[in-house]
């Protein structure tokens, strides 16, 4: 695993001290510039429907909006200690860490109390709605970039219904955070480092495959994850409202993207896979919660050696890759290159969901019902 010094800044992907130094050094700032450096792109070929897979899924997003506001039962009243609690006793999560085989004899948690392992599942919670959110606002200033840059008009169209998507999901996000969990955390760095990543590039492919693909494509799955272990009902709720939209913007990066890959170099596919596996890695590392432990007052590295790498936790940030890897095989990036980013993902551990379903293929599973869109009033 030698040679990733330029991709992701240090020559192993599991050196947990270099991933540690990178931290969130200004936590209390409210606005931040990030260099736009693509053109804006007008055509004038107006045919609707040239693209009809595009069409099709301009059509579904036209008739799937819902509102926040009305549609979700904002009266439900949240417990997120009663929510904690009742989360482990129905995923039988044995002294609250959430891991089966997690032991804590010679660890930082040997001498923690209950209530110590309550908060520690309360602030969890806290800490992945926030990450979503801020993922969320990432995912809304993309798609308005892919409006701005792609050059088809049938993109256009649907990318413009996924901005009024996104706006949504941050406004619930926000909502759910601000008044029925007393706040949220700053924006975890390794993410925050991805998304500017994203915004500085100037080719639109790159922010499809950055965001479409690679963040929107994890956010599906942990959305899922999420939504089936959860027992409180408002966010169980939001988490599938949200989940049938982002099976959507998934979707419309890999429909997108396949005919357009289909015609670059072995070069320019390189760039893609390269880009593609830079991402999987900082989405990685984000999911360590750092800033948890530090708030829970627990060594970090001592943490994360202990909990965040048992074989379970491992289990969940696989899973995590579950839509992500299929969808870079249906774009055709696995195999080029004598399968470059094939190896990176085996390296990850994560290339046996290659043969699960696409989400181009699979999006229409995840739409609301009409009993679902009927408001929650």
């Amino acid at each position: 695993m030698a040679g990733y010094e330029d991709l992701i800044g240090r020559e192993d992907i599991n050196d947990l001290e270099a991933i540690l130094s990178v931290a969130n050094t200004d936590t209390t700032e409210i606005v931040r510039a990030v260099r736009d450096n693509a053109d804006a792109i007008f055509t004038w070929d107006y045919e609707k429907g040239a693209r009809p897979a595009l069409e099709k899924l301009y059509e579904k997003a036209k008739t799937s909006q819902w509102n926040g506001e009305t549609d979700l039962d904002w009266s439900i009243e949240v417990d997120l200690e009663s929510v904690v609690v009742n989360n482990f006793a129905q995923n039988a999560a044995p002294g609250g860490a959430g891991f089966a085989d997690f032991e804590v004899a010679g660890t930082p948690f040997e001498t923690w109390t209950d209530q110590q392992w309550l908060d520690l599942g309360v602030e969890s919670n806290k800490w992945m709605l926030s990450q979503f959110m801020h993922g969320e606002q990432g995912a809304l200033i993309c798609t308005a970039k892919i409006v701005e840059t792609v050059p088809w008009i049938d993109a256009k169209y649907y990318a413009a219904t996924q901005v009024m998507d996104e706006a949504r999901h941050v406004e619930v996000f926000a909502k759910y955070l601000d008044t029925k969990l007393d706040g949220y955390y700053p924006i975890n760095t390794h993410l925050g480092l991805l998304l500017e990543d994203i915004v500085n590039d100037s080719r639109w492919d790159m922010t499809y495959l950055g965001m479409q693909i690679m963040v929107e494509g994890l956010a599906l799955a942990a959305f899922g994850f999420m939504h089936m272990m959860t027992t409180e009902p408002l966010l169980k709720q939001l988490l599938r409202y949200v989940m049938s939209d982002e099976a959507r913007h998934v979707a419309f990066g890999v429909i997108s993207l396949k005919e357009y890959y289909e015609g670059l170099t072995d070069a320019e596919i390189f760039e893609r896979q390269q880009f593609a596996f830079e991402a999987a890695v900082r989405m990685r590392d984000r999911f360590m919660q750092q800033e948890v432990w530090e708030r829970m007052g627990v060594p970090v590295k001592e943490a994360i050696e202990a909990v965040m790498l048992t074989p379970t936790r491992q289990m969940f940030q696989m899973m995590l890759f579950s839509k992500i890897v299929p969808n870079c095989k249906k774009l055709g990036l696995l195999d080029r290159n004598d399968a470059w980013l094939r190896r990176r993902f085996e390296e990850l551990g994560v290339i046996q969901f290659e043969d699960w379903v696409d989400t181009g293929s699979e999006y229409e599973n995840f739409a609301l019902t009409d009993e679902e869109l009927a408001p929650a009033s």
